[in-house]
């Protein structure tokens, strides 16, 4: 099974942000050959991304990378580790592996993704508006050297203080992809918990009584995201014997029947079929029977193992998930 853990440990290195350098990009074609060879033919083509790729912007001196490889599965983590490199699982962004390099101080970041994933796009258009747009470089270029000197020690929170602005530049980048994450920043958790009231709960008339599983391992808040508007949400549970329950899947209203919803669940079947998932288990209301229907549930005793009090009128469905 991949590993999957958010890691969200503040205290870190000392975050320093320093003028650019022309080796950076010597340094990138360097281990990126490196890197080609270890991956072998799995890898497809090796992008410089980050503030490190873009001539003139002050950066923290670490490289980041995006080998895109055909297959996500049969990423060679060994050859990698051989060069150094950290194996650090998805953390947190679906369908990705991620490794580090420096131990005290870090050199290199491998951000890998599969060819097609619109996260390959994201990273590339979001360099190719800083390159277009020198003022937003400035823009953006200020509010590093800022958040370096006041989260200089905070790593979790210098990351996520860039998170409004690099979503505002996404956007004016045009990037639409469909992308899953995991709730990790203010914004993704403000929309996870707007879904759960305003779909579920507030029909009920009581507040969201399970936000202790926010903070459970076992349980998955992902959003769906088209470009970086939050449209959708899921809440998945591993449960024992490679069986997991999808809790909660709801679209916004304005992106219903267009096809989204059937992709969303086959996204999260994908990624459960990753982590050695075999069944996949829910409880659809009446209304939502015939699209569970639709992408092949049937019905099947939900045997949950932690008594979870569900609707009366739900109905028990499941699926058994494809390698």
């Amino acid at each position: 099974m991949l590993k999957f853990n958010l890691e969200m440990t503040s205290q870190g290195p000392t975050i320093e942000v320093v003028p650019y350098d022309p080796a950076w990009s010597t340094m990138f074609a360097q281990e990126a050959a490196l890197i080609r060879t270890a991956l072998g033919k799995n890898c497809v083509a090796i992008h410089h991304v980050g503030s490190t790729s873009i001539p003139g912007l002050a950066a923290k001196p670490i490289i980041d990378m995006v080998p895109v490889v055909k297959d996500i599965l049969h990423v060679d983590a060994k050859a990698l580790e051989a060069m150094g490199y950290l194996d650090r699982g998805e953390l947190g962004m679906l369908f990705r592996r991620f490794f580090t390099k420096g131990i005290s101080e870090r050199t290199h970041h491998l951000h890998i993704w599969e060819e097609g994933n619109p996260e390959i796009d994201k990273h590339l258009l979001f360099r190719a508006y800083l390159l277009e747009n020198p003022a937003e470089l400035k823009r953006y270029e200020d509010l590093k050297l800022n958040l370096a000197i006041k989260y200089s020690n905070d790593q979790n929170a210098y990351t996520l203080a860039k998170d409004d602005l690099i979503t505002e530049m996404l956007e004016k980048s045009g990037f639409q992809g469909l992308t899953l994450v995991q709730a990790l920043t203010e914004r993704e958790w403000g929309k996870v918990k707007y879904f759960r009231q305003h779909y579920f709960f507030r029909l009920l008339n009581i507040e969201d009584p399970y936000t202790r599983t926010f903070n459970d391992p076992s349980h998955f808040h992902i959003v769906l995201r088209k470009g970086m508007t939050i449209i959708g949400y899921a809440h998945l549970q591993f449960w024992p014997e490679a069986r997991a329950a999808l809790r909660m899947i709801v679209l916004e209203e304005s992106y219903r029947n267009q096809g989204i919803g059937q992709k969303f669940i086959q996204f999260l079947e994908r990624w459960l079929s990753h982590q050695k998932i075999k069944a996949l288990h829910i409880q659809s209301s009446p209304e939502a029977y015939n699209f569970y229907k639709r992408n092949e549930y049937r019905e099947m005793p939900f045997e949950d193992p932690e008594g979870y009090q569900s609707h009366p009128k739900d109905i028990d469905m499941g699926k058994f998930i494809k390698e």
